[in-house]
């Protein structure tokens, strides 16, 4: 069983705006990230990206992109996350699962497309419901169940 770790966690009081990091969250059960304006009871309560990812586009276009830049609440370090399907689960820590309900999504013009002329979630973003919620922080485990 491969593992990775969270590289970052970041949240954003509300939608269309990018997110600011914070060292640990609390991760609630069919809802998301406590205070991130994406939590709700819809499908795309937490986004997962590749730190890979973006090293690779800042290398790629000269930029400087960090943790919620890309809008993304967590980032993963470590695991290759490119043959993840819908139904998909990831276990954080020792108890929190996610379930990936969608990846990638439809392309519009966003706050990331217009702050660094490109953007991730369209083409490789996770989108997960939680199916158990718990405590979360930086450098914690991430597995692929």
């Amino acid at each position: 069983m491969t593992k990775g770790e969270i590289y970052a966690i970041s949240i954003s009081s509300a939608r269309g705006q990018l997110k600011k990091e914070v060292p640990e969250a609390n991760i609630i059960e069919n809802h998301g990230i406590e205070n991130d304006g994406h939590a709700g009871d819809w499908g795309r309560q937490i986004t997962c990206l590749d730190w890979a990812s973006v090293q690779r586009i800042n290398k790629d276009r000269h930029l400087n992109a960090g943790p919620g830049d890309f809008a993304e609440n967590i980032l993963i370090n470590g695991l290759n996350l490119s043959g993840l399907a819908a139904g998909s689960r990831i276990k954080i820590a020792d108890q929190v699962i996610l379930e990936v309900t969608q990846v990638s999504k439809e392309d519009h013009p966003s706050v990331v497309s217009r702050t660094f002329g490109v953007s991730l979630l369209p083409s490789e973003g996770l989108f997960c419901r939680v199916t158990k919620g718990g405590k979360i922080k930086k450098g914690d485990s991430v597995q692929i169940l």
